[in-house]
């Protein structure tokens, strides 16, 4: 079973209304789906984001930034060979207003799914997730169950009428996401946990380097004893997976990160000695520290895959 997680970056549809509809009052008092005609945002990057996805050869995707289910099998069905390449698919609305959700496309059965978008932080009066942490069961009938815990954690954007950093202020939102995770992990083996076949994948949006804009907020997970941070297979040059241009309104430099984390269970990790790849075909050629070849299309800035990379981890034994 090779997985991957993917940021596919604002796959969405937005409604265009059909002609002669008044849209004033359909905006007002309603509209039914006769008005309208859904179509994906960004058609050329989407085709270089399927293009990335397809290089990955994977048979299972973490995916976060979807709207809803009918996109992605919208998008599934325009770019990826449609549902006899991939039948099975889910993605529950989460908390983020934005409406970008985690999902799930996979080759293999589908036999369990727990959202987690209700937990409750008294502190923040909010959602601990801002988007979920999804639990997908994915079987592979040779080889068994595979658990994922699907994240997106907090970004490092400041929040609005704030000043300052936005890591620093954002941390403790990811310390918390990060502690909640590991609670909903023992919540489903308990006692046995280390014992588990599960992984825990995503775009954490945060590093794991300190730096003068803060301290990470992800640590307490990715350096879990129960987690393997995989990607640490490779020399530490080349564990990169998003490319930020900076943001000067929150302080934040230009730089090369691992943001996205592949984290399976010890036992899993143990089993399966394989190396991850990071897929970096789809940037925009300004993410110069990637020398290589791009997907055909891609810009300097725009259109591209995603502004993350694809990670990938094969498994073969989960016993």
């Amino acid at each position: 079973m090779r997985i991957a997680t993917f940021n596919v970056e604002n796959l969405f549809t937005r409604y265009l209304f059909a002609r002669g509809v008044d849209t004033d009052n359909a905006v007002q008092h309603g509209f039914s789906a006769d008005d309208l005609r859904f179509r994906l945002q960004d058609p050329a990057a989407k085709q270089i984001t399927a293009q990335a996805m397809q290089a990955c050869q994977a048979d299972v995707f973490a995916l976060q930034e979807v709207e809803d289910l009918d996109t992605l099998k919208k998008f599934r069905d325009q770019y990826l060979g449609g549902r006899e390449v991939w039948p099975h698919a889910i993605v529950i609305d989460g908390n983020d207003p934005r409406r970008i959700d985690v999902g799930v496309l996979s080759r293999f059965p589908i036999v369990h799914v727990r959202s987690w978008q209700h937990l409750w932080s008294p502190r923040d009066n909010a959602p601990r997730f801002n988007r979920d942490c999804l639990e997908v069961d994915v079987f592979e009938p040779g080889m068994g169950t595979v658990t994922l815990f699907i994240n997106h954690f907090k970004s490092m954007r400041a929040p609005n009428r704030t000043t300052g950093p936005g890591r620093g202020l954002t941390r403790d939102r990811r310390i918390g996401q990060s502690n909640a995770v590991k609670a909903v992990v023992r919540e489903r083996f308990g006692d046995a946990v280390n014992d588990a076949a599960f992984v825990v994948l995503g775009d954490l949006n945060d590093h794991l380097e300190d730096s003068a804009e803060g301290r990470s907020g992800i640590r307490d997970l990715v350096e879990w004893d129960a987690v393997d941070n995989v990607v640490n297979r490779l020399a530490e040059a080349d564990r990169w997976t998003h490319h930020f241009q900076g943001y000067k309104r929150d302080n934040l430099p230009p730089g090369y990160r691992q943001l996205d984390f592949i984290l399976p269970s010890r036992k899993l990790a143990a089993l399966n000695p394989a190396v991850p790849i990071i897929e970096r075909r789809g940037l925009p050629k300004r993410s110069d520290r990637f020398g290589g070849e791009r997907f055909d299309g891609v810009g300097k800035h725009r259109p591209k895959a995603s502004d993350h990379c694809p990670v990938i981890w094969d498994i073969k034994r989960v016993e």
